[in-house]
């Protein structure tokens, strides 16, 4: 046998064994996965991302904030959790993205405590709640304290009474993985503090797939052919806080916005 053979058969030989070790870690991690009492995967508790997406959904260096704020408003460097880095814009709307980046000190819907939309409630430094019926499912966020009904009982999918921050969401089982599909959505919302942002034409397609007792796998397809070309698709794990009793808080932030909202018209004092 030639080197060149030999060293060929040890790289099938270390593949394989990749391959398989890689299997079994899916197999245990799919035996791990605690099941509700209909047999579906049993998503109830509290969840929540790590990362910086909530800073920008992109690959992004570290960059400055508010001179006065230092190192507290300065950006972190981040990895991004758009599949593939890119963000497939219309020109126009490119323009209005770089717009919202200029002036995201005080456009950003955030500051100003809305409700955060979808997808991006999803990966607010905040914890979330998923309450799981048969039924009905409800995310329940703290931020805002912003809240979403998934309809699992709807064969055909009810049309948004009116457009929302949150929108109308309808689920369905794949599998073992949670499909939401949301629309309804009123195109006031940002995706981060980046100023990525969907008009009221947004289509969110969630995908929650269980990854073990504790991991989630969370996709969301975005589809809104008035800012973009094409779909595109963000991906990241989400993980069950296990501390005991952990809770979702209110963060009930409106008193926290009200001079940045209405202080200009504030009477000022006459002499």
């Amino acid at each position: 046998m030639s080197k060149w053979q030999s060293a060929q058969l040890t790289s099938i030989v270390v593949l394989l064994a990749v391959f398989s070790l890689t299997t079994r870690v899916v197999i245990a991690q799919s035996s791990d996965v605690p099941r509700a009492f209909d047999g579906h995967p049993d998503l109830n508790g509290v969840w929540q991302a790590i990362g910086t997406a909530h800073w920008d959904i992109q690959d992004h260096p570290a960059s400055a904030g508010p001179p006065d704020m230092g190192a507290i408003g300065a950006i972190p460097p981040g990895q991004g959790v758009v599949v593939g880095n890119v963000i497939p814009y219309r020109p126009e709307a490119l323009e209005q993205k770089q717009q919202n980046f200029e002036n995201r000190w005080t456009d950003d819907p955030e500051l100003k405590c809305f409700m955060p939309g979808v997808p991006r409630a999803t990966y607010l430094p905040y914890p979330f709640r998923i309450i799981q019926g048969d039924r009905k499912i409800m995310l329940v966020y703290g931020f805002a304290e912003a809240n979403r009904t998934v309809h699992m009982d709807k064969d055909n999918p009810e049309p948004p009474p009116l457009d929302t921050w949150m929108g109308r969401s309808h689920g369905s089982w794949d599998g073992d993985t949670l499909v939401i599909d949301a629309v309804g959505f009123n195109g006031e919302s940002w995706l981060d503090r980046a100023g990525n942002f969907a008009s009221n034409g947004l289509h969110v397609v969630e995908r929650y797939t269980p990854m073990g007792a504790n991991v989630l796998m969370y996709e969301a397809t975005i589809e809104d052919p008035n800012v973009f070309t094409e779909p595109w698709t963000m991906r990241m794990p989400l993980y069950r806080r296990l501390e005991e009793n952990a809770q979702v808080l209110e963060y009930k932030c409106v008193e926290f916005t009200e001079d940045l909202l209405y202080g200009h018209l504030r009477r000022e004092p006459t002499r």
